[in-house]
């Protein structure tokens, strides 16, 4: 490897980490897309969410073999717009994941702390409209891509960065305040979803269903935190000291490759969480059905009012299922 500054520990982590990511992202992301759109029978807002995420897990698990290369071999030699390509497809994938995964927890928010305002802003129709906007933001924001390895001959991808691009404060300034943004709404969203859900009153199987939503929502919001935030930190560092304001550009360098693994990694976790989570609901479902009985309380991918309660009957309780395939 050409880089210098890393060193063959972090070299020999990448490569530990990468493959393993790309085998298991690869298997769930695939049962996960599988099990909604050949199990889920009816859209809804929580799977228009989740199948644009798995989308953007594609985008990642496609130009990961050709990252694992590109830091291997001593010159790039697929083509330069290829590798342009494969570069915008790795940043449209993180910036897409951290914005899809924030509407998902600001649709639950809004689903369980204002369900009457629920019934009127929430649709998959306006969850389409959502996923578009962000397919349209992030696949613009690609177009700093060139700028990345001006001057650079064109020898290396995904790596060697121009310093022109290290240069670009805005650029820099616009990821971490995106970034941050949505770390602010998804702190705030969740704190109040698991407040809400910690406030009800448990009644046996029901009290069960709640805590292991709680446990959901928190976990999403661990996964988020642990993936995303390490690389964002590691990206201002690494600006400051290419700009000459932290001395230690070794060190800064081999932070942000191994926060770039980590950020990967919630590529697998996502698909492995989601599937587990789809399965759950349609054990439940089928448990439902078998049983004849009313379909309560489903399980942990989205909570929502019951709408039947809210048109008939306001003052009574909320219902939590995390998915509900039949409503819209």
């Amino acid at each position: 490897m050409k880089s210098t500054n890393v060193t063959e520990s972090v070299q020999l982590f990448q490569f530990i980490l990468y493959i393993p990511t790309f085998v298991l992202g690869l298997v769930f992301n695939t049962l996960a897309l599988w099990l909604l759109l050949c199990k889920i029978r009816k859209w809804s807002e929580t799977t228009t969410y989740m199948t644009n995420l798995i989308i953007f897990n594609s985008f990642l698990l496609f130009s990961l073999p050709f990252k694992i290369l590109g830091y291997k071999v001593a010159r790039w030699t697929f083509g330069w717009s290829f590798c342009v390509f494969l570069e915008s497809l790795y940043f449209v994938n993180m910036y897409g994941s951290i914005l899809i995964t924030a509407c998902i927890t600001v649709d639950r928010y809004i689903a369980i702390i204002h369900p009457f305002l629920a019934n009127s802003i929430r649709s998959p129709k306006i969850a389409l409209i959502l996923c578009f906007l962000i397919w349209l933001v992030v696949w613009g924001g690609t177009s700093h891509i060139y700028q990345f390895h001006e001057g650079n001959n064109h020898q290396n991808c995904f790596h060697g960065f121009s310093e022109k691009m290290w240069r670009n404060a805005g650029l820099i300034v616009l990821l971490e305040v995106s970034f941050l943004s949505t770390a602010i709404i998804m702190v705030f969203c969740s704190a109040w979803i698991i407040i809400a859900l910690g406030n009800r009153p448990e009644l046996g199987t029901e009290g069960s269903k709640m805590s292991k939503s709680i446990a959901i929502v928190l976990a999403n919001l661990v996964v988020f935190l642990t993936c995303f935030m390490p690389y964002h930190v590691g990206l201002l560092l690494h600006y400051l000291a290419k700009n000459g304001v932290l001395s230690n550009i070794k060190l800064t360098t081999n932070f942000l490759r191994v926060s770039l693994c980590l950020a990967n990694i919630n590529c697998c976790l996502d698909g492995f969480c989601y599937y587990l989570v789809i399965k759950e609901f349609l054990n439940s479902a089928s448990m439902e059905r078998n049983t004849k009985g009313r379909g309560k309380n489903s399980v942990f991918l989205e909570v929502k009012m019951c709408q039947e309660s809210l048109r008939h009957s306001p003052k009574e309780g909320k219902v939590l299922i995390f998915m509900n395939p039949q409503t819209s």
